[in-house]
């Protein structure tokens, strides 16, 4: 009985046995017989030398040369306002008249009155000569002429404050008033702004103060104007650092005849420094960046050949070191040399040996200075 269960136990095992060897046989046929993965589809691009200059990006807000809200100095009636909205004008040009009737008449009675004060002191130097009168009476009538005349010119500035005039040259914005408006004290009425020239005001970080001076050429851009720059210069540096960023505040100068830039308006400012350099430049979407360091593909020869008899082509990781950045660009500071072909785009689907097909209809952006792209 015994030997018997030996007997089934080993048939058993024995079956078992061939079944996985067979089931092995199989799994590596199938194996032999898969589809090797074909080559993936890359874009690439010759790592080639390009010329950098150093520059000090920040991002600046456009100031006016001269800009005020204009206000009253006095209460009254709105008579006259004698310019439209936007309007360019001129130093002393009359913006706004307010009612100065009363003031008006006020100033002409003072006037009569410091003209016959006038007469008075007259008739009495002349009675000083007869010796009809004191010597003291004629220094009375020429103190009270004195204080009647500034009478009249205290009048005369009232009067004047009635008419509201640009204390210099500008645009006018936006303005409310109306004749016949009541206004107070200190309200405000229209602002003026100086727009040609115009300052950018930006800030910079303290480690790179060394490297602005006045005069430094600068140029601006702004997204309102895609495509387009404006020249300047450094101007003013402010001799206080600020405690809280450690930045410095610069404040450039730059022409602005057409008057497109305006108040307020941000700007991007490219400040160049120090001498030009050249680095090995590639697109950004070449480089991954990894905790380990940064890598790109390089496309070289294999050792396989196709059917053709030319080498296939093999992607291979490699480590790099990177420095400034610009536009799409980045300069490569270590680990490649000019010529060699590097993908850029498609690196997600390599590793070390993978066969690569090029495919360059299809290339990522490339420019040290793009610009916006309307869809």
């Amino acid at each position: 009985m015994t030997k018997r269960m030996f007997i089934m136990l080993g048939c058993v095992v024995l079956l078992i046995a061939g079944l996985a060897f067979g089931k092995y046989l199989q799994i590596k046929q199938l194996i032999a017989n898969a589809p090797k993965p074909g080559a993936q589809t890359v874009s690439a691009i010759k790592a080639e030398v390009l010329e950098w200059q150093p520059q000090i990006s920040a991002v600046g807000t456009v100031t006016a040369f001269r800009g005020v809200e204009i206000s009253s100095e006095v209460t009254g009636l709105v008579r006259e306002v004698s310019f439209k909205s936007g309007q360019n004008v001129k130093r002393g040009d009359l913006l706004i008249q307010l009612n100065a009737d009363s003031d008006i008449a006020q100033l002409r009675a003072l006037e009569a009155a410091a003209e016959l004060s006038a007469t008075v002191l007259k008739r009495d130097q002349a009675q000083l000569a007869a010796e009809g009168v004191s010597q003291a009476q004629v220094d009375a009538d020429a103190a009270d002429l004195k204080s009647k005349r500034a009478q009249v010119a205290q009048q005369t500035a009232n009067v004047e404050k009635k008419s509201i005039r640009a204390p210099f040259n500008g645009r006018l914005g936006i303005t409310t008033v109306n004749p016949g408006q009541y206004i107070n004290t200190g309200d405000k009425l229209v602002t003026l702004q100086t727009i040609d020239p115009v300052y950018i005001d930006f800030f910079v970080p303290q480690k790179q103060i060394s490297s602005l001076k006045i005069g430094q050429n600068l140029k601006i851009s702004s997204d309102s104007f895609a495509g387009q720059e404006f020249a300047g210069q450094v101007s003013s540096i402010n001799p206080k650092i600020d405690t809280a960023s450690r930045n410095v505040q610069v404040q450039a100068t730059l022409s602005n005849q057409k008057q497109l830039l305006l108040p307020g308006m941000f700007a991007n400012v490219a400040l160049d420094v120090g001498d030009k350099n050249k680095f090995i430049t590639l697109p950004q979407t070449s480089i991954a960046y990894n905790p380990y360091g940064s890598t790109v593909f390089v496309v070289k020869d294999g050792d396989k050949k196709d059917d053709n008899g030319n080498a296939i082509k093999v992607a291979q990781q490699v480590f790099v070191t990177t420095g400034a950045t610009r536009g799409d660009q980045v300069a490569v500071l270590t680990g490649l040399q000019a010529g060699q072909l590097v993908v850029t785009s498609g690196q997600l689907k390599l590793k070390n040996g993978t066969p690569v097909v090029i495919d360059n209809s299809v290339q990522p952006k490339n420019s040290p200075n793009p610009t916006p792209q309307e869809h």
